[in-house]
Protein backbone atom coordinates (compact mmCIF):
# COMPACT_ATOMS: atom_id res chain seq x y z
CA UNK A 1 0.00 0.00 0.00
CA UNK A 2 1.08 3.86 -0.92
CA UNK A 3 2.61 5.50 2.05
CA UNK A 4 -0.02 8.88 1.30
CA UNK A 5 1.50 11.94 2.34
CA UNK A 6 -0.03 15.58 1.63
CA UNK A 7 3.16 18.08 2.42
CA UNK A 8 2.13 20.07 5.32
CA UNK A 9 2.37 23.33 3.29
CA UNK A 10 -0.03 21.90 0.99
CA UNK A 11 -2.53 21.10 3.57
CA UNK A 12 -2.04 24.41 5.12
CA UNK A 13 -3.33 26.04 1.50
CA UNK A 14 -6.22 23.33 1.60
CA UNK A 15 -7.25 24.01 5.16
CA UNK A 16 -7.39 27.86 3.92
CA UNK A 17 -9.10 27.57 1.32
CA UNK A 18 -11.75 25.21 3.15
CA UNK A 19 -12.21 27.38 6.30
CA UNK A 20 -10.41 25.17 8.34
CA UNK A 21 -11.33 21.96 7.11
CA UNK A 22 -9.51 19.26 5.40
CA UNK A 23 -12.11 17.71 3.80
CA UNK A 24 -15.49 18.86 1.90
CA UNK A 25 -17.52 16.03 2.93
CA UNK A 26 -18.43 15.11 6.10
CA UNK A 27 -20.75 13.07 5.17
CA UNK A 28 -22.29 11.57 1.31
CA UNK A 29 -25.80 10.96 0.38
CA UNK A 30 -25.56 7.33 -0.87
CA UNK A 31 -28.15 7.28 -2.92
CA UNK A 32 -26.28 10.69 -5.01
CA UNK A 33 -22.64 9.30 -4.67
CA UNK A 34 -21.36 6.52 -6.40
CA UNK A 35 -17.67 4.73 -6.18
CA UNK A 36 -16.18 4.91 -9.50
CA UNK A 37 -13.57 2.04 -10.12
CA UNK A 38 -11.22 2.29 -12.69
CA UNK A 39 -8.77 -0.06 -14.86
CA UNK A 40 -8.67 -3.00 -12.27
CA UNK A 41 -7.73 -5.19 -15.53
CA UNK A 42 -5.82 -8.11 -15.31
CA UNK A 43 -3.28 -6.00 -17.67
CA UNK A 44 -2.03 -3.94 -15.05
CA UNK A 45 -2.47 -6.11 -12.34
CA UNK A 46 -0.81 -9.45 -13.34
CA UNK A 47 2.55 -10.12 -12.78
CA UNK A 48 4.84 -9.96 -15.65
CA UNK A 49 2.09 -8.26 -17.91
CA UNK A 50 3.92 -4.26 -19.90
CA UNK A 51 1.61 -2.55 -18.04
CA UNK A 52 1.97 -4.15 -14.41
CA UNK A 53 1.69 -1.99 -11.60
CA UNK A 54 2.35 -4.25 -8.61
CA UNK A 55 0.68 -1.58 -5.91
CA UNK A 56 -2.64 -2.01 -7.67
CA UNK A 57 -2.73 -5.56 -6.15
CA UNK A 58 -2.52 -4.18 -2.28
CA UNK A 59 -5.87 -1.63 -3.00
CA UNK A 60 -8.01 -4.82 -4.08
CA UNK A 61 -9.36 -5.61 -0.30
CA UNK A 62 -9.98 -1.79 -0.37
CA UNK A 63 -11.82 -1.65 -3.08
CA UNK A 64 -13.88 -4.30 -2.70
CA UNK A 65 -14.38 -3.37 1.55
CA UNK A 66 -16.16 -0.09 -0.62
CA UNK A 67 -18.13 -1.61 -3.16
CA UNK A 68 -19.47 -3.84 -0.33
CA UNK A 69 -20.28 -0.65 1.68
CA UNK A 70 -21.80 1.52 -1.25
CA UNK A 71 -23.95 -1.36 -1.87
CA UNK A 72 -25.29 -1.62 1.69
CA UNK A 73 -25.73 1.79 1.77
CA UNK A 74 -28.28 1.38 -1.08
CA UNK A 75 -25.24 3.95 -3.38
CA UNK A 76 -23.98 2.51 -6.46
CA UNK A 77 -20.98 0.98 -7.74
CA UNK A 78 -19.30 1.92 -11.37
CA UNK A 79 -16.54 -0.41 -12.65
CA UNK A 80 -15.06 1.26 -15.98
CA UNK A 81 -12.59 -0.80 -17.99
CA UNK A 82 -10.47 0.07 -20.70
CA UNK A 83 -10.87 -1.09 -24.39
CA UNK A 84 -8.76 -0.76 -27.23
CA UNK A 85 -8.87 -1.93 -31.07
CA UNK A 86 -6.68 -1.40 -33.61
CA UNK A 87 -7.75 1.83 -35.22
CA UNK A 88 -6.09 3.24 -31.31
CA UNK A 89 -2.76 3.07 -33.01
CA UNK A 90 -3.91 5.65 -35.88
CA UNK A 91 -6.54 7.56 -33.66
CA UNK A 92 -4.01 7.98 -30.74
CA UNK A 93 -1.07 7.84 -31.65
CA UNK A 94 0.29 10.86 -29.37
CA UNK A 95 0.20 8.20 -27.15
CA UNK A 96 0.70 5.08 -28.39
CA UNK A 97 3.94 5.41 -30.28
CA UNK A 98 4.42 9.16 -29.01
CA UNK A 99 4.76 9.27 -25.18
CA UNK A 100 5.19 5.48 -25.07
CA UNK A 101 7.74 3.35 -27.23
CA UNK A 102 5.77 1.66 -30.95
CA UNK A 103 7.07 -1.27 -29.67
CA UNK A 104 5.52 -0.99 -26.02
CA UNK A 105 2.92 0.64 -27.16
CA UNK A 106 1.73 -2.63 -29.34
CA UNK A 107 2.04 -4.59 -26.39
CA UNK A 108 0.04 -2.07 -24.08
CA UNK A 109 -2.88 -1.81 -26.42
CA UNK A 110 -2.91 -5.52 -27.52
CA UNK A 111 -3.62 -6.62 -23.51
CA UNK A 112 -6.68 -3.77 -23.81
CA UNK A 113 -8.16 -5.43 -26.47
CA UNK A 114 -11.27 -7.77 -26.29
CA UNK A 115 -10.05 -11.12 -25.90
CA UNK A 116 -6.24 -10.53 -24.77
CA UNK A 117 -5.45 -12.06 -21.61
CA UNK A 118 -5.32 -8.26 -19.88
CA UNK A 119 -8.59 -7.29 -20.23
CA UNK A 120 -10.92 -8.66 -17.93
CA UNK A 121 -11.52 -7.49 -14.66
CA UNK A 122 -8.82 -8.55 -11.77
CA UNK A 123 -10.00 -12.25 -10.97
CA UNK A 124 -9.87 -11.41 -7.31
CA UNK A 125 -12.22 -8.10 -7.72
CA UNK A 126 -15.39 -8.61 -6.13
CA UNK A 127 -18.04 -6.93 -9.12
CA UNK A 128 -21.80 -7.97 -9.28
CA UNK A 129 -24.53 -8.15 -11.64
CA UNK A 130 -26.31 -5.35 -10.29
CA UNK A 131 -23.31 -3.19 -10.80
CA UNK A 132 -22.67 -0.78 -13.89
CA UNK A 133 -20.78 -1.15 -16.43
CA UNK A 134 -18.93 1.52 -18.66
CA UNK A 135 -16.59 1.08 -21.33
CA UNK A 136 -13.75 3.95 -21.92
CA UNK A 137 -11.69 4.56 -24.97
CA UNK A 138 -8.92 7.22 -23.71
CA UNK A 139 -7.69 7.81 -19.63
CA UNK A 140 -10.67 9.59 -19.21
CA UNK A 141 -13.31 8.34 -18.69
CA UNK A 142 -15.70 11.48 -18.83
CA UNK A 143 -13.23 13.48 -21.96
CA UNK A 144 -16.08 13.97 -25.16
CA UNK A 145 -16.30 10.16 -26.80
CA UNK A 146 -14.91 7.81 -24.33
CA UNK A 147 -17.22 6.41 -22.59
CA UNK A 148 -21.50 6.46 -21.88
CA UNK A 149 -20.08 7.42 -17.71
CA UNK A 150 -21.75 10.14 -18.01
CA UNK A 151 -25.12 9.71 -19.07
CA UNK A 152 -24.99 6.20 -17.04
CA UNK A 153 -24.81 8.79 -13.49
CA UNK A 154 -26.85 11.03 -14.84
CA UNK A 155 -30.08 8.76 -15.24
CA UNK A 156 -29.36 7.57 -12.00
CA UNK A 157 -29.11 11.29 -10.05
CA UNK A 158 -25.92 10.87 -9.31
CA UNK A 159 -23.37 14.26 -8.49
CA UNK A 160 -20.78 13.18 -6.07
CA UNK A 161 -17.72 10.16 -7.09
CA UNK A 162 -15.15 8.66 -5.14
CA UNK A 163 -12.78 7.21 -7.91
CA UNK A 164 -10.65 4.70 -7.07
CA UNK A 165 -8.45 2.22 -9.23
CA UNK A 166 -5.28 2.51 -11.02
CA UNK A 167 -2.86 4.69 -12.15
CA UNK A 168 -3.55 7.19 -9.34
CA UNK A 169 -1.95 9.93 -11.90
CA UNK A 170 -3.07 8.47 -14.74
CA UNK A 171 -6.51 7.13 -15.64
CA UNK A 172 -7.90 7.92 -12.33
CA UNK A 173 -6.40 11.73 -12.44
CA UNK A 174 -7.56 12.46 -15.99
CA UNK A 175 -11.41 10.98 -14.70
CA UNK A 176 -11.42 12.70 -11.28
CA UNK A 177 -10.81 15.85 -13.26
CA UNK A 178 -12.48 15.93 -16.02
CA UNK A 179 -15.35 14.56 -13.56
CA UNK A 180 -15.50 17.60 -11.59
CA UNK A 181 -15.04 19.94 -14.74
CA UNK A 182 -18.65 18.04 -15.88
CA UNK A 183 -19.97 19.53 -12.68
CA UNK A 184 -19.37 16.00 -10.64
CA UNK A 185 -18.04 16.89 -6.85
CA UNK A 186 -14.96 13.99 -6.73
CA UNK A 187 -13.44 12.09 -4.11
CA UNK A 188 -9.99 10.46 -4.62
CA UNK A 189 -9.64 7.72 -2.17
CA UNK A 190 -5.91 7.98 -0.82
CA UNK A 191 -5.39 4.42 0.04
CA UNK A 192 -8.06 3.23 -2.94
CA UNK A 193 -6.02 4.22 -5.56
CA UNK A 194 -2.24 2.89 -6.68
CA UNK A 195 0.88 3.84 -9.51
CA UNK A 196 4.08 2.96 -9.43
CA UNK A 197 5.84 4.63 -6.60
CA UNK A 198 5.07 6.45 -3.79
CA UNK A 199 6.29 10.08 -4.73
CA UNK A 200 4.14 9.78 -7.90
CA UNK A 201 1.03 8.71 -5.88
CA UNK A 202 1.32 11.58 -3.35
CA UNK A 203 2.41 14.31 -6.28
CA UNK A 204 -0.78 13.09 -7.87
CA UNK A 205 -3.25 13.49 -4.75
CA UNK A 206 -1.58 16.82 -3.22
CA UNK A 207 -1.83 18.57 -7.04
CA UNK A 208 -5.69 17.06 -6.86
CA UNK A 209 -6.61 18.02 -3.58
CA UNK A 210 -5.95 21.54 -4.57
CA UNK A 211 -8.70 22.68 -6.58
CA UNK A 212 -9.99 19.28 -8.13
CA UNK A 213 -10.85 16.78 -5.17
CA UNK A 214 -11.29 15.76 -1.77
CA UNK A 215 -8.36 13.35 -0.34
CA UNK A 216 -9.69 10.90 1.88
CA UNK A 217 -9.52 7.20 3.29
CA UNK A 218 -11.22 3.95 2.84
CA UNK A 219 -12.66 4.16 6.15
CA UNK A 220 -13.46 8.06 5.76
CA UNK A 221 -15.36 7.46 3.03
CA UNK A 222 -17.17 4.76 4.62
CA UNK A 223 -17.91 6.46 7.93
CA UNK A 224 -19.02 9.22 5.16
CA UNK A 225 -21.75 6.87 4.10
CA UNK A 226 -23.17 5.83 7.58
CA UNK A 227 -23.25 9.85 8.48
CA UNK A 228 -20.47 9.62 10.58
CA UNK A 229 -17.95 13.12 9.61
CA UNK A 230 -14.76 12.40 8.22
CA UNK A 231 -13.75 15.76 10.62
CA UNK A 232 -14.99 18.25 11.64
CA UNK A 233 -14.40 21.81 11.00
CA UNK A 234 -11.35 23.75 12.78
Amino acid sequence: MHKTEIHPDAVRLIKARRGGRLHVHDTLDPARTALVVVDMQTAFLKPGLPSEVPMAREIVPNINRLAAAFRAAGGNVVWVTTTFDENIFTEWSSFLGGTVSPEMAKRIARQLMEGAEGHPLWPDIEAEDGDIRSVKRRFSAFIQGSSDIEAQLRARGIDTLAVTGTLTNVCCEATARDAMMRNFHVIMVADGNATYIDAIHNASLTSMSINFADVMTTDEVIGALSGAPAQAAE
